[in-house]
Formats: structure tokens, C-alpha cells, sequence
């Protein structure tokens, strides 16, 4: 009996010294403690270094903080990434970005190269991003030309909204690009170009004859033919007076054809003017037929010249 009960209280005072379920938790967030707080402040480190590093306005703050980061974290740059880059050429932008493969990561300023970068010609606006721990991410949005406008004998690169795009040089690739272009002639050509080309990338089979468009009046436009055909468009209605040269040259291959010019400016009938009929031999004795110098087809009738 003396043995049972000392039995219990020996347990019962081993139940007593057992610390509690909460007594446990604080030890366990005792132990976890420094490790949060040392995370906290890495983030806090971090966070206050990526504001800095995309805060315009705090670049001339960040210049002495950028050096001891150099120092303290030598981050190599093991990639250039770009993209939208069609007219610029390499060798200009890493000159505008003002770093290289090797570099150091914390060695430039995303901002100042943005800005270089936005004066290159070719160049609308552009974006420099550090994506951490070795790359360099550049997207531009370059002023691409649509067109070659020819005023008053000079030969200016525009871009849709009929600005002037510099021109990087006249030799290989560019000039290879350039002439592609469509050339527009003639007082606002520059600002109507880029719907009339609209126009005639709808109709491939006729903007393959096309070398020119001359704008008239600024209020219509004139088509020059490879062959010398000249195509009097009417104002305002330059597409639907594509689509029907479309369907004549798919039927007839009229812009094949050796005419003057070809008449677009009545909504309801083309007029072509052909060349006037050769002179007939001195020796024919049969009377001439009068010379033909134009032709008319009407389209409400369905007739093809």
C-alpha cells in the first residue's frame, strides 16, 4: 500500500514538472526568432533597393548606393536580352546602353540608358529593365518608315503618321529595306500616305504594278505604273476603286496592258486611254480607220475593256 501511493505521488510529480502546450510554442518561436528577423531585414534590404533602383527621380541618391553594391554584390551580366529591334543596329544600342557581357549588373543606369536609347533615330521609346541576378531586358518601339516621300526633289523616310524618320545610311541592309518602300510624291503626301497603302496591301495584284503615288491637289492621288500607265483615282474613294482594278486585272490583266491611263474618278465607268494607232504603210491603198485614242467601260453595264 506505502509503495502504491509513493508510486503515485512520484508520478504525480513528474505530470507537475511537464511544461504546457504553450510553454512548448514559445519555445519554438524562441528557436524560430532570429532566422524571421533575419529574413525580414533581407527583404527590407531588398525591397528599398528595387524602389530605389526603379525610382526616376532618386538617380543622383542611388549613384553612391549603386558603387558599394558594385562592391559588395560583383553580379555579373551574362545576358542582353532585346526584342522589337528591326532598323536599329546592334552596335548603336550597346553604345547607348553603356554596358556589356562581363560588366558588373549594378555597373549602369537602367534610367540614363533608357534615355540614350530613346534618341536613337529609328528609336519611338524604349524600355531597360535589370532582371536579377545576370540580365539585362531592352524592348524597343522602333519609328518604323512605311513609305519614301518625295518633296520638291528631296527623298525624306516617313512613318505612318507622316513624320520624318532618320535616315541611318544608304548602303546594305538599310538601303535594301528602303527601297521596298513605296514612294509618295507631291504636297501632304507624307500625312495621306498610310491610308492609301492601307489600301493597296489589300489588293497584292495591284500594288504590284504601282512604283509611285503622286498626290494631287492634296485631296486625290494619281498611280504610276511600272509601264508608264498613269490611274486617276477618285477622292475619298480609293478603296473601292482598288477592289474594281483588282477584279479588272484578275479578269483581263488589264494593268498589263500597253494604256496611257486609266480613268477611276466616275463611281460608274473607267475610262482608258490608249496610245493613237500606228500610221499605216504608203503603199496601202485601202483609206485608214480613224485613229482610237480612248476606250470606255462601263461598269453598271458589265462590259471589261
Amino acid at each position: 500500500m506505502a509503495n502504491w501511493q509513493t508510486e503515485r505521488r512520484a508520478r504525480g510529480g513528474y505530470m507537475n514538472d511537464r511544461p504546457s502546450r504553450m510553454k512548448m510554442l514559445g519555445r519554438r518561436l524562441r528557436r524560430l526568432w532570429r532566422p524571421l528577423t533575419l529574413l525580414a531585414v533581407l527583404a527590407a534590404l531588398t525591397g528599398g533597393a528595387a524602389i530605389l533602383l526603379h525610382d526616376a527621380a532618386s538617380e543622383q541618391r542611388f549613384a553612391p548606393l549603386r558603387a558599394r553594391l558594385i562592391h559588395m554584390m560583383p553580379l555579373q551580366i551574362r545576358a542582353i536580352a532585346i526584342s522589337g529591334q528591326h532598323l536599329t543596329t546592334e552596335a548603336s544600342l550597346m553604345q547607348a546602353l553603356g554596358t556589356s557581357i562581363g560588366s558588373p549588373i549594378f555597373g549602369f543606369s537602367v534610367n540614363a540608358a533608357r534615355e540614350r536609347i530613346d534618341k536613337l533615330p529609328f528609336v519611338d521609346h524604349a524600355s531597360v529593365e535589370r532582371h536579377m541576378p545576370d540580365t539585362i531586358v531592352i524592348h524597343l518601339f522602333e519609328r518604323s518608315p512605311v513609305a519614301v516621300w518625295q518633296d520638291h526633289g528631296h527623298f525624306v523616310l516617313i512613318n505612318r503618321a507622316g513624320d520624318r524618320v532618320p535616315d541611318q545610311g544608304t548602303t546594305g541592309k538599310n538601303a535594301e529595306a528602303f527601297l521596298q518602300l513605296p514612294l509618295v510624291v507631291g504636297d501632304g503626301a507624307n500625312t495621306a500616305a498610310a491610308e492609301l497603302i492601307d489600301e493597296l496591301d489589300a489588293q497584292p495584284n495591284v500594288k504590284a504594278f504601282v512604283t509611285a503615288a503622286v498626290r494631287v491637289g492634296a485631296r486625290r492621288w494619281n498611280l504610276s505604273l511600272r509601264d508608264g500607265t498613269t490611274v486617276l483615282l477618285p477622292e475619298g474613294q480609293e478603296k473601292a476603286a482598288l477592289a474594281r482594278l483588282a477584279r479588272y486585272q484578275s479578269s483581263d490583266h488589264l494593268l498589263e496592258r500597253p494604256v496611257i491611263s486609266i480613268d477611276m474618278r466616275l463611281p460608274d465607268r473607267m475610262v482608258i486611254h490608249q496610245p493613237p494607232a500606228a500610221p499605216p504603210s504608203p503603199d496601202t491603198s485601202t483609206p485608214s480607220p480613224p485613229d482610237q485614242t480612248g476606250a470606255t467601260a462601263q461598269d453598271n453595264k458589265g462590259q471589261h475593256p
